[in-house]
């Protein structure tokens, strides 16, 4: 056993001693190790449940014989933190989060672990610390959240977003408001459409790393405690079998994880900690391969914000294996891969069949012949820049128009708001990038209220920042390179026009070269008010969108 080191030998008296000091019997030390990672906390409804996950993972670990002890890490809520400076510490918590696992992990020599994630930054975190330390491990997440029809509509966080759009507009009254405040959240959970927490949970699964189930049993439902239960059975199995993480977690799980993305429409931000999760593994990683992958991957999911249907929905239609068992029947996915089940992807799938098409569509009739998800580039992106393709209204796919420019998003919201944005207009949001904002801030707020003041179909957006996984419309970001770098979109000026075409994966300033050179000749950068602490470190430590804005090596 790993913990052997710490534990066992006439020298190791001294930690056996602390060991006991937390209640730890003779017995219960000479078991295997088992750290059981728990993002709770009481701030966040994704993780307001999660210590009723770990109290289950637990019972399983020491059903099959191992001793479990639980130590937590930080995680952040995006809804909460969205449209102020609190989403400056949003993404740049991923990093935290990894780096606190593996100085845990490596300070106390666990045999194996199981990760309880929900929400945004926090499961690629986790999955960035798996990769580091290497350990027989299983992901279990808290579940999504319910959603509800109020009658019309069945509601989730995006909509109390959108329904202060459309307050703004003169379209809704403040009682309307709260009515839909008071409905879209009615559980505990990650929020309930395909939005970040949710993508990466049903990725997790995609990569072999969670049981099947992971990424779409509800959080309230009964289903979820007994699958922790079988993630702490499991981390046992595979301890025994020797199995870690990068046994699983390889160039050829990614490329399924990715067709997997492309095929349920799962959030911009996958593309950013894929990235950064291929980067932790030394797995080679482009957003070309996006590309390459949506191509040849059938859109066969559209959840929230693509379409009406939630995760309930598509955990009702068969979940995440359902939908590999699609992509399985034309050959798309490499199922004889091993997983965390102690079986290959394919004996995973034996059996399985849609039980709802109006949710996964066959593979023979998607909602599109390529992914959800599609990388642009041009001059004003020539590293690259992501827009959810699946969620682009089919007026917006093509699309030519003049920049509005702000330096920031709360410039660019109070423009919305004021009605300063018209028909045809690309509002470009810039010095939001992962060093320019510095923390790459998601951009759900102005992207609502274009939605809910009417304009998601006549309007662009592109900034260096990110889009929330609720965000819908023509909304393209992780431009690279940022501002901050020098990028060309720092160039762009009010009224210059930029064309996009999402079908062919281009998007460009048409500003002739010497007008240009000459901005950039004359160029007096934007000097943004100082950070301090951890932001400070994270501005000078980070790499670009394009590569998973993981810190530089």
């Amino acid at each position: 056993m790993r913990s052997d080191v710490m534990k066992s030998g006439c020298e190791r008296a001294p930690q056996r001693s602390l060991l006991k000091a937390c209640g730890l019997t003779e017995s219960q030390i000479k078991r295997p190790l088992v750290g059981i990672v728990n993002s709770f906390n009481e701030v966040v409804p994704g993780h307001i449940q999660l210590n009723l996950i770990a109290r289950a993972v637990k019972d399983g670990v020491l059903a099959a014989g191992g001793t479990p002890l639980e130590f937590n890490t930080i995680g952040v809520c995006d809804g909460i933190a969205m449209g102020h400076e609190g989403m400056k510490y949003s993404l740049c918590t991923r990093e935290i989060i990894a780096d606190s696992i593996e100085c845990m992990v490596k300070a106390h020599r666990f045999d194996a672990l199981v990760f309880i994630p929900n929400c945004d930054k926090i499961v690629p975190g986790m999955i960035m610390a798996a990769a580091r330390v290497n350990l027989p491990s299983v992901f279990i997440s808290g579940g999504p959240m319910l959603s509800l029809n109020d009658g019309a509509n069945d509601l989730d966080l995006n909509s109390v977003f959108e329904a202060v759009g459309a307050v703004k507009a003169g379209k809704m009254d403040e009682q309307e408001l709260l009515r839909i405040e008071n409905s879209a959240c009615p559980s505990c959970g990650s929020c309930s459409g395909m939005f970040t927490a949710n993508s990466m949970n049903c990725l997790t699964e995609a990569l072999g790393l969670a049981l099947p189930g992971n990424g779409t049993v509800p959080a309230v439902y009964a289903q979820r405690i007994r699958m922790a239960k079988q993630a702490g059975e499991q981390v046992m199995e595979l301890f025994n079998l020797n199995l870690c993480v990068k046994d699983i977690l390889t160039p050829k799980a990614v490329k399924n994880a990715l067709t997997v993305d492309m095929a349920l429409g799962c959030s911009t931000n996958s593309a950013l900690h894929l990235a950064a999760i291929a980067h932790e593994a030394g797995i080679e990683f482009s957003l070309k391969m996006i590309n390459e992958i949506s191509a040849i991957t059938p859109n066969l999911c559209h959840l929230a914000p693509a379409g009406h249907h939630h995760m309930q929905d598509l955990n009702d239609a068969g979940g995440v294996h359902a939908v590999m068992a699609e992509l399985d029947g034309i050959e798309l996915l490499d199922t004889t891969l091993p997983t965390v089940t102690g079986k290959t992807v394919g004996e995973n799938l034996a059996g399985l069949t849609v039980k709802n098409h109006d949710v996964i569509r066959p593979a023979t009739n998607p909602y599109s012949k390529t992914g959800g998800l599609a990388v642009l580039f041009g001059n004003l992106a020539a590293n690259g820049g992501v827009v959810k393709q699946s969620a682009v209204s089919p007026a917006m796919l093509k699309h030519s128009g003049p920049a509005k420019v702000f330096n920031c998003e709360e410039d660019a919201v109070a423009a919305i708001y004021a009605g300063k944005i018209v028909k045809g207009d690309v509002v470009v949001i810039r010095y939001e990038g992962p060093a320019g904002g510095p923390g790459m801030r998601e951009m759900l707020s102005p992207t609502s209220a274009i939605a809910g003041m009417g304009l998601d179909e006549h309007v662009a957006l592109i900034t260096d920042g990110r889009f929330s996984g609720a965000t819908r419309g023509a909304a393209i970001g992780h431009i690279s390179p940022e501002a901050a770098s020098g990028g060309l979109i720092a160039y762009v000026e009010e009224g210059d026009t930029i064309s996009i075409d999402i079908v062919a994966r281009a998007i460009s300033l048409d500003v002739p070269a010497d007008v240009l050179a000459a901005r950039k000749a004359n160029f007096v950068p934007v000097v943004k008010p100082a950070v301090t602490g951890y932001l400070k470190r994270y501005a000078a430590m980070v790499s670009s969108a394009d590569s998973g804005a993981v810190f530089k090596d």
